[in-house]
Order: structure tokens, then sequence, then C-alpha cells
């Protein structure tokens, strides 16, 4: 790490599919909005040799052409796979957006990926979201580095930005995040600015100057030895505290002089165990010049210490109907189990499906079976079938660089598998298994929708199903009380991404309109009503009264019929038709259109006629009773209450739960969480929290996350159902 001498690979840096499963290396880039991590894997791909000096690759496009949304936003909005090759390995770069609203596509990163890389800016330091993903990489034990990067920006502090990295991800343990390259500043321009033109090598000793567009190295002179000295010895300590040999810090006390070949190979092997976490430094290369500073040893770091797909194990697997099944790690020949990490819409291919392969090896024309992935109350249909693999392929940008077959850790593009969705499993046809999915968080805005046209509604179907199927985070619901179709999403922006998917890629309009929450309605007290359907024109008349009297039930209670009619004043023939008519009139509501529930409608007294009463004339009659009844009665609108429990940063427990109170929710209780965190329950109305998950987000700077489940329907105060009746009138 950082003593070889490297030359530009040329096109040998153009990765295609890998031989065998230790010539592999995925990892995935983490790391807030802005921080550079795109800009990291362009100058990546320029060192690498798969891109020239503009950034472009060989055939068109740049490196981070992926999506046209993604151009128009000027943000990442979607996981994207760069390939290339460095030293004879295939290092699959997957980059992630680092806005909280595709967290989804982060996670899918996640699982497809057996190292992780932390991108950090200088300028703006480290965000509660990627504090909250370096926990989650911890209780996995995926191995971690830093890369701090706008290095250039006027407060960029790289000593500053290394202590807070320490603090921030090191724990107990801050000597297990230490910088392994020091930034080597070059004379200070006019404006008092010193730039970063190079790195200092704490092991090997040396300078990297950068400035020349070339990685020149030369020895250590005047200032710089002091310098790496002390940070050297800390390094050294750091990496032999995690040793694998329990002699070596004995024998580093006493005096011995670790060579520095046997300092590297322990620090690859304790970055690839996930116990220590280097912190380099990197920066896009300057015009005409051909490597990015800190390129060469962010590659070398990936290609040693980053762990081998062997040493990540496979997810959990069983067959179909559930039984457990074991799988040789990452092995080419054992049975196919690879998985949907990512689907996309290709204009010119069609459906693009992502996959890690885990176990065995995927063949282009190979038939596959492909299983569910248990998301069917998010609308996303369990698949159980077989299909026929198209064109298997290598992305870069917006090409597609076509390869043969993909073995066991390697990840590739898969053409026209047109049910298998984000999240499904791949297997062979004979030998069906099933891996099971990786958390997926839960879509907790609603974004109602309309089409905006005849031709648009007659499209809206079809593009709203493609959507979901390339979103598993994406929630499609069409409430029956309401009638509107719902989706459900993280966040505004990716609300905003959804809607422009489905006008750009899928040619469908719509008009977003006010999300309604599904209100109930109870009567107040007891009530009589008196139901008169008397008609006479010509031939069979219609003819049929009844009364009833209407008392509310405990919540919960639905509605309850009683017949207390007495001497066949109700024929017992027409009495399942006056409760049909009853319950019919229910479902539609009896003052504000919502359905009606928890009453005792007793049927007490009517009139028949021999002739003209009918089946649908007391039908008719039992639905004018109830509807007298609540005239005449005080009536409640109920709204659902949810049951939120918010995870949040101590710092922000006040505000939190002041916001809950503000929204007329009732706290029920707190409790500690580990990492300096608190969990709030409380219950809180279903209208007052239709925007919860952008307003938490602000209040908490990003770092608190809730839940939501449904509770009961509880009556509302009289100010607030007044207006909800007023706006149901308005509209009638």
């Amino acid at each position: 790490m950082g003593d070889k001498a490297h030359t530009h690979p040329g096109a040998a840096g153009r990765a295609q599919a890998a031989d065998r499963p230790t010539s592999v290396r995925n990892v995935v880039l983490v790391g807030h909005s802005g921080s550079g991590k795109t800009t990291l894997v362009e100058a990546l791909a320029l060192t690498a040799g798969a891109a020239n000096r503009a950034g472009r690759v060989e055939d068109g496009g740049t490196v981070s052409d992926y999506d046209d949304i993604e151009h128009r936003q000027q943000r990442s909005v979607q996981l994207s796979l760069v390939p290339v090759e460095w030293g004879g390995i295939k290092v699959n770069l997957l980059d992630t957006p680092g806005y909280a609203d595709f967290v989804g596509e982060l996670r899918a990163g996640l699982r497809a990926a057996d190292a992780a890389l932390f991108v950090v800016s200088a300028a703006d330091g480290v965000d509660g979201s990627t504090r909250m993903v370096w926990d989650e990489c911890a209780a996995v034990g995926m191995p971690r580095a830093i890369v701090v990067t706008h290095l250039e920006a006027a407060r960029a502090d790289f000593e500053e930005m290394t202590r807070i990295c320490a603090e921030t991800f090191g724990g107990d343990d801050p000597d297990a995040v230490l910088p392994v390259y020091l930034p080597l500043r070059g004379p200070e321009g006019p404006d008092g600015h010193t730039p970063v033109t190079g790195l200092i090598g704490l092991l090997t000793q040396k300078l990297f100057d950068y400035s020349s567009g070339e990685r020149v190295e030369s020895e250590p002179v005047g200032d710089h030895v002091p310098l790496i000295a002390e940070a050297r010895g800390r390094l050294i300590e750091g990496i032999i505290a995690e040793s694998e040999d329990e002699t070596l810090m004995d024998r580093y006390l006493g005096g011995e002089d670790v060579d520095v070949k046997t300092l590297i190979e322990d620090l690859q092997r304790a970055v690839a165990r996930g116990v220590f976490f280097p912190v380099l430094a990197a920066a896009p290369a300057a015009p005409g010049a051909r490597q990015g500073l800190g390129t060469v040893e962010l590659l070398d770091l990936i290609t040693g210490g980053f762990p081998t797909p062997l040493e990540h194990g496979t997810p959990r697997v069983t067959t179909p109907d559930g039984r457990p099944r074991e799988l040789k790690p990452c092995d080419p020949d054992a049975p196919l189990a690879a998985e949907v990490v990512k689907t996309s819409s290709d204009p010119y291919v069609g459906r693009l499906s992502l996959v890690r392969v885990f176990s065995g090896t995927l063949r282009a024309d190979q038939t596959v079976h492909v299983s569910g992935h248990g998301l069917s109350d998010r609308g996303h249909e369990d698949h159980d079938v077989d299909e026929r693999v198209g064109a298997l392929s290598t992305p870069f940008g917006k090409q597609q660089r076509p390869v043969s077959h993909v073995i066991a850790g390697d990840l590739a593009c898969v053409a026209k598998l047109g049910r298998a969705e984000t999240g499904d499993t791949l297997s062979g046809k004979d030998d069906p298994l099933v891996m099971e999915p990786w958390e997926m968080p839960d879509p907790l805005l609603p974004l109602a929708i309309e089409a905006h046209s005849k031709a648009d509604e007659d499209k809206l179907s079809q593009g709203l199903s493609r959507l979901v199927a390339e979103d598993p985070t994406m929630r499609l619901e069409q409430n029956p009380d309401t009638h509107q179709v719902v989706l459900w999403c993280l966040g505004e922006a990716h609300a905003d991404v959804a809607l422009e998917r489905l006008r750009s890629r899928y040619g469908v309009q719509v008009d977003v309109v006010p999300h309604r929450v599904s209100l109930r309605e109870t009567f107040g007290g007891k009530a009589s009503g008196r139901g008169r359907h008397v008609k006479q024109s010509g031939g069979h008349g219609q003819f049929a009264i009844c009364e009833i009297e209407v008392e509310p039930l405990p919540n919960g209670s639905g509605i309850e019929f009683v017949d207390k009619v007495v001497g066949g004043a109700v024929p017992r023939q027409f009495v399942p038709s006056v409760e049909k008519g009853i319950r019919a009139q229910a479902v539609k509501g009896v003052a504000a259109g919502h359905p009606l529930i928890d009453v005792r409608v007793t049927l007490l007294d009517g009139k028949a006629h021999s002739v003209d009463s009918s089946d649908a004339a007391f039908q008719t009659a039992g639905a004018l009773a109830l509807r007298e009844a609540a005239a005449d009665a005080r009536i409640h609108l109920l709204e659902p209450v949810a049951e939120v429990s918010v995870l949040v940063g101590d710092d922000y427990v006040g505000p939190v739960m002041s916001d809950l109170s503000g929204r007329r929710g009732r706290v029920l209780g707190t409790e500690q969480s580990p990492g300096g965190r608190t969990l709030i329950r409380a219950e809180v109305p279903e209208i007052e929290i239709g925007r919860y998950a952008v307003d938490l987000r602000s209040l908490s700077h990003g770092t608190a996350r809730f839940s939501r489940r449904y509770a009961r329907h509880e009556p509302m105060p009289p100010q607030v159902a007044e207006r909800v009746k007023e706006e149901a009138r308005a509209a009638s």
C-alpha cells in the first residue's frame, strides 16, 4: 500500500467478467449527498484506465451517465455499478445516493457489497444518517474504510476531520480509526490557502506528489520527518493492537523494528476482518491530469485490504416451502443462488436486473427459477416461476458490455427478466431457492394521485406496476374506503422521482390530490327512525315501512342487527331485506359519507302489503330508516389513530415530544436505547401525521426514524369534525 510502482493500465482497466471469486472486490460507497461519491468513482475509473481524461468511457457517455432524472435533479437517485480493473482484480464500485429518500438504494448496495467506503467531506463533516449506516455495517461486521474528500475547500481541515471520524466511528476504540496517509501541502497561495498536492505515506515513509498530474514518489525532507514520526508511531500501535500475532506488540514495545511488509500485511488483514478502519484522502484529477490525488492508494487498499466474496458468506437460504438450505459460500460450481439487487428500465434493452451471484454460475440464455420476495403487502407480487435469462452484461455509464457468464461473487446486468423484481432470488429451475430479503425501510409519506386524462387512465395501472417493480421501498395502495390510488414514498424527493418516472419513462401524466384518511361515523346516543317507501305507478307498486332504534356500541363492535318485530308486522322473509338495506346504507355513511360502525340497529315494527311489498322495497325502507335516525341524532366522526414509535437522538427528544403534542398526540412513554437515543411511544391521529416523514427529518436533522401502525378509530374533536363535514357538503 503505497510502495508499489504504478503504470497506467489502459485497456486493462475496463473490467469484464471475473474468472474466480478471489479476483473480485465488491465495494459500496456511502456518504451524505454532496460528499463526492460519484466524483470519486469517476476519479477511480480514470486512474484505472476505464475512462479517459475527460471522464468519458470509450464508447460514449460518462461514468456517471445512468439516469436522465439524475442529470435534471443534479443528484444521484439510484444505485449504479461501475466495474474497473486494478492489478488483475475486478473492482465493482457501487455508487449509492446520499439523500435519505433513497435509502432503499443504499441498502441494496450494502446487500451486494462485501465492504464499504465511507466518503466524508472535509468541508461538511459527518451527518447523522452516515453515522447510522456505519452502525448498521458494524452490526454485521462489514469491513469499512473512510475517504476524506473536498480537500480543496477553503475551510477543509484533514487533521480535524480525522479526529471527528475517530470520535464518531471509533466508539470505544478511537485508535481503530487512523489515517494511513497525511496530506502533502504545496506552497501557500496569494489567498493564504495551502493546497493539498500529494500524500505522505506513514508506513512507507514516502512522499507521493500529484501536482504534475502524475504520481511522483520521493523521500521526505525537512518538516515532513517529525510529522511522519509522530503519526506513524500511533498508526503502528493501532495496527499491532489489532494484529493476529499476539507477540508483535511485546516485540514492538521492546524496541524491535517491525518491517514495513509485516505492517502492511497486518493492516490489510485487520481491514478485511472489520476491526481497523483506515482513513485516506482523495481528490479528482486536475484538468489534463491522468490520476486523481489518492486514487492509486485507494485502489491499492481496495484490492489488497478489502475482503474477497469468499469471506462474505451467503444470506440465509431456504427452499420455497421454508426448509433451511446450506450452500458452500461463493462456490462457482455449487447450485445457483443469485439475487436481484436493482431493477431498472432501459429505453433500448427493456427491463434490466442488476444481479449479485452468491453461489453457482449464471449463464446467458439459461432458464432460472424466480422466487418472490415477500413484499406483497407493498403491492409487489410474490413470484414462483421459471424464466429464461436474456443477455448478460457489465454496465459502464449507459453502455452494456456483453459477457457469457457470471460466477459466484460477481455482479452483472441481466436483460429481459420480465417477472423478476428487486429482492427476488434466481436459482436453478430444478433446485429452487429463496434468499432471506434484506431490511427495507417502510414508506410513510402518502402521495394520492389521479390520471390526468382518459388516455393516462388507460396506461396508469401498467405504469404503476412497473414503477413498484423497480422500487421495493414504494408501496402501492388502492384504498377501498377513500377510493384513492396512493403511492407511499420515503419522502418528497422520492415522490418527485416517482412522478417523473411515470411521466418520462412510462408516458403517464398524473395529478397529485390531497390524501384522505379513512374516517368512520357512529351515533352519539340513542335515536329512532322510520323508513317509509310507498310508490304506486301502475301494475305492482312498492310498499315497505319499518321502524328502527339505533344505539351506540363499544369500539370495535361493528354493526349489530336485532329483530324485535312481533305479530308479523314485517313478514319474516323481509326481515333480512331490512338488514341488508341498513348495512348497505351503513357502508355509504349517514352524515359525511364515511362508513358507519359500532352501532346496534333494532327493528321494532313495520308494515307490509300483500302484493306490493318486496325484497327491494324493504331494503330501501331500511336505508331510509337509518338516514332518518341519523338526521335527529348526534353523529360522531371517528378518525384513525396510529401507534407511533420514534427513535431519536437524546438531543432532540424535547422538540419531538413537543411536536407530537402539537399534533394532538398522546405520549405513552419513553425508553432509553443504545447509542444515546430514546424511543418515544405515542398515539397520534393519522390525519395529523400525513407529512410526518418530512417534518421529523427536518426536526431531527435526519437522525430520527419512526414507525406507525393502526390502533383504532376514535371520535374527532367537534371543531375538526365540523370542518370535515363542511368539506364533504361542499364537495357533494
